[in-house]
């Protein structure tokens, strides 16, 4: 009991060593009022000044980051495929088919992968999902293929945390669209790239038709500035295209329909392909073989099939029907219906089915058959 008294003493002793004693003696009620001061230490406070600080992020240096890759690598890239996520019967990451359609991909001649884009539905993904999902990728396949990962986000914290993350894990490049639904102004837009920027090389993504907000050029050659700009994929059309790669801003066509032409007859260096899915190795020779409008005819009925309704919906029910992936669907997507199902089969024979990923028969799936998920 002894000790424990000398040690609160101590304590109390310590504590009020931080602190003079002012005795201020009150002569007519002969009372002594006690009052403290923090010793001499505000004195050196001062009041912080309110700023915007671009960046505040914490730096990772060059041996903390897998894979380290420049934008001038990135600006190479000729075909990069949005990938699918496929996912199993109770909702989770389906990996073992998602291994095998990047393998696809790598085998046909995709020079990298979008993971956790729109096609690959990292709107319907937790941000621990989406890591995770970009490290297994950079893990597994971040030697063969370039690894770009989407970490964008309509509030500039959460871009600027997952795009941390996702270096941290060894992605190779960050996909940054524009702040969607509370749209900001065209300053709002310079600060949030230039917020971004730093971390990594990047490919900013302009989809006017869902995000509601263009990003013009003006926007684009002031962040350009920025050596960790790789390009921008583009879906507005070929004008826009010509018009940066004119001022010398590499440019990816975001229109699979749009793509042969925006590559041979308007200078974009390559495509960011959802139909690269179902048919790398097509797709490569669009990008790679030179002017081929007669390929391009081939699969434009194909790309116009598969953006009947909003994308991945095509794109889900095709790989599905095909055998690559399970007829599961997280939703609030759903499958193409019955009519479309059969006009797929129909598709896939007159292309060719060894021209489709996969090696099982494409057959019509029937309403029974799928699985839509609400929790996951």
């Amino acid at each position: 009991m002894l000790y424990i008294n000398l040690y609160l003493l101590l304590l109390v002793l310590v504590i009020l060593s931080s602190f003079c004693v002012l005795v201020d003696e009150d002569v007519e009620n002969g009372a002594r009022i006690w009052s403290f001061c923090i010793y001499r230490r505000l004195a050196k406070w001062r009041a912080p000044r309110a700023a915007i600080i671009h960046n505040f992020h914490l730096p990772m240096r060059s041996f903390e980051v897998k894979n380290r890759t420049s934008a001038e690598e990135i600006k190479t890239l000729r075909l990069i495929t949005a990938i699918k996520t496929p996912y199993l019967p109770d909702g989770r990451f389906d990996l073992e088919a998602y291994d095998a359609l990047v393998n696809m991909q790598i085998e046909q001649g995709a020079e990298g992968v979008i993971v956790g884009g729109t096609t690959g539905e990292g709107q319907l993904m937790s941000w621990d999902e989406h890591i995770m999902l970009i490290g297994h990728t950079v893990n597994c396949f971040g030697g063969s293929i370039k690894v770009i990962g989407n970490t964008g986000s309509n509030s500039t914290r959460e871009a600027i945390h997952a795009t941390e993350q996702g270096f941290a894990v060894g992605m190779h490049a960050a996909l940054h669209i524009n702040p969607y639904y509370g749209k900001t102004s065209l300053e709002g837009l310079v600060s949030h790239f230039e917020s971004v920027l730093p971390m990594g090389p990047t490919i900013i993504y302009n989809v006017p038709s869902r995000t509601g907000q263009d990003i013009p050029p003006r926007v684009i050659h002031t962040v350009a500035q920025n050596p960790n700009l790789a390009g921008v994929k583009e879906c507005v059309g070929h004008d826009r295209v010509e018009q940066y790669t004119k001022n010398g801003v590499v440019v990816w066509s975001g229109n699979d329909d749009q793509c042969h032409d925006s590559r041979w007859s308007h200078g974009a260096t390559g495509v960011v392909s959802v139909a690269s899915n179902l048919v790398p190795d097509l797709m490569r020779e669009l990008m790679f073989g030179g002017k081929n409008p007669s390929l391009n005819a081939k699969l434009l009925p194909l790309i116009e099939w598969l953006f009947h309704e909003p994308n991945p919906i095509g794109l889900n029910t095709a790989l599905a029907q095909l055998g690559v992936v399970r007829p599961v669907f997280r939703l609030p997507y759903v499958p193409l219906p019955l009519a479309k199902r059969v006009e797929f089969v129909n598709l896939v024979k007159e292309i060719g089915r060894e021209n489709f990923v996969g090696e099982k028969d494409v057959q019509v799936l029937d309403d029974d058959d799928f699985i839509l998920i609400g929790r996951y």
